[in-house]
Parts: C-alpha cells; structure tokens; sequence
C-alpha cells in the first residue's frame, strides 16, 4: 500500500482507536461515529491486507502488526501537530521582513541586526539576501536595503549612508609589497566588477590619466570580487563598507592612493504609499540609527 492522502483520514482513525482501544471513545476524540472508525479500520486493514485489532466481547485490542503500526502513526501524527503548531506561531507572531544585497547583508547588516533582535524580542527578523530588486508582493518583503542612485520608480528611498572607493589586496598578492604609489598598482593584475565606477574612473581620480586601467579578471558581484582579491588574485577597487572585515581581519590590505566617493549610495526603499506596520517603523529607526552611529566611512589610504 502507498501512502495516498484518502488514506490520512484512516490512520487518524486508527491511531486514535490505538490510544482509546474503543472505537466509540476515538470518534468521540474526532467528531465521528463509532460505525465511521470502525469502517476506516476495516478499510485500512483491507488495503494493507493484515488485521490491526483483535475484535473481542468486551472490546479491541491491537494485534503485533497494529502495535507496529500504533506506535510509528503516534510519531508522524506528532511531528504533523508539532509542524502545524509551529506554522500557527509563525503566523501570529508579528515579524519584519527586510530584503538585502547578499555582500551589504554579509558585510554591514549581519554583524549588527542581533542588536535590533535583542532590542524587539517579540518581533520574527526575515532576511532575504537578493541580488534580483525585491518584489513588494503580499509574500514579499516590507523594506529593502538597496544600494543605487537612489530613484526607483514607484518606491520611496530613504538615504541610508554613503561609501567609499578603495583600492586593495592580500598581502600575499605576488608584488604587492613594492607598491609605493598609485601609479605602481597598474603592475598589479586588476578584478573589476559591474560597479558603476571601475578602475580607470580611479586612476583619473588620482590624476593618473595616462595609465592603462585594463582589468585582467571581472565578476558580477562586488562580493565575489572582494574575496578573489582576498585569495590573492589581484587587486580590487573596494566599497570599503564592503570590504572592512576582510581588511580588519588582514585578509586584505589598502594599498596607497586616494579614497574616491562612490557615485551611488545605500537606501532604505519600500513601496510609495504604503502605510508601514509597526514592526517596519520599528526597523527603519534602527538601521538609519545604525546608519548614523557607523558615520561617513571614510578609510585612511596609505599614502
């Protein structure tokens, strides 16, 4: 016999006359007659071909093969009822849900958002790192941190902070040691990514503007970029608020020149119109609070 979903309501019936040992005290237990318990028993029994329950005089018993079943239908019916009760706590229990860039999420947010957990215990913290913009559906998230020009077409974008342009590599980085200068680090090999800015956007800034920014390796995403770089790849034109755990923890080291303000910054977005829950409001104040107390994130290059 497979498992089918005519076959549940037979094994509540029979798990429930496996505690009663009565089939008039389970319907009682399920709202049945004591006639319906019986005839999904006896459906059941013919289905898997063997007999669950001793019939007797004064009422049933359960045979070997019932046993066998009674205790393994106890176990499934409960993790159901420990799963259900669980979806019913999800359900009530108020919650924020914030949409993040996986890199700001992993740098930036992570690292802080136990803080607001602590500071909201009653509240569920969902979230969902995305590269793709977020869907303001009604599974969707209540706000996402957006890293951008800051004009999305039907959203608000509150300000959050603003980054800056670094560049950087592992010490391990074969030549790295012999850079001095600006100038020097076009010796390096370069990883770029999509970023609005790139490499020779650097270079001018530092008033290079005869130097070849060509970049030797390229990635999507400014994470994966970071880490390349980290690994000993090449060099990297960091966001530094990206990019400061890897340079506290030595992984990657500012090489000189100048700090370039990134032409795009953090924002805090949600739909336009869109009266926000409690739970959100209470979110919004902590991250531009967090936002406030991290200040301009300004990085010191050598020079």
């Amino acid at each position: 016999m497979s498992l089918r979903p005519h076959a549940l309501p037979a094994l509540a019936a029979f798990a429930a006359a496996a505690r009663q040992l009565n089939f008039a005290r389970a319907g009682a237990e399920l709202n049945l007659t004591a006639a319906a318990v019986s005839h999904h028993i006896r459906k059941l029994e013919a289905q898997l071909g063997i007999a669950l329950f001793q019939r007797q005089a004064r009422g049933v018993a359960l045979t070997a093969e019932g046993r066998l079943l009674a205790d393994a239908a106890a176990l499934a019916l409960g993790d159901l009822e420990q799963a259900l009760a669980g979806l019913r706590r999800t359900r009530t229990t108020p919650r924020v849900h914030v949409s993040v860039l996986p890199s700001l999420c992993a740098a930036w947010l992570s690292p802080r958002v136990a803080r607001f957990a602590a500071a909201h215990p009653e509240l569920r913290v969902v979230i969902e790192s995305d590269r793709s913009l977020a869907r303001f559906d009604e599974s969707g998230p209540d706000l996402a941190l957006r890293y951008g020009p800051g004009n999305w077409p039907g959203l608000a974008a509150l300000p959050l902070m603003d980054d800056q342009l670094i560049p950087a590599a592992s010490p391990e980085l074969p030549g790295v040691a012999s850079i001095v200068s600006a100038a020097d680090i076009a010796t390096l090999p370069l990883i770029g990514d999509l970023s609005q800015q790139g490499w020779a956007d650097w270079f001018r800034a530092a008033g290079l503007r005869r130097v070849r920014a060509t970049e030797m390796h390229s990635f999507s995403d400014s994470s994966d970029a970071l880490n390349a770089a980290a690994a000993g790849m090449g060099a990297v034109l960091a966001r530094w608020r990206l990019a400061r755990p890897l340079l506290q923890s030595g992984r990657l080291r500012a090489l000189p020149g100048p700090q370039v303000k990134a032409g795009y910054a953090y924002y805090l977005v949600h739909p336009q119109g869109r009266v926000l829950s409690p739970e959100a409001q209470a979110f919004v104040h902590w991250v531009q609070a967090e936002a406030r107390a991290d200040g301009s994130g300004e990085f010191q290059s050598p020079r």
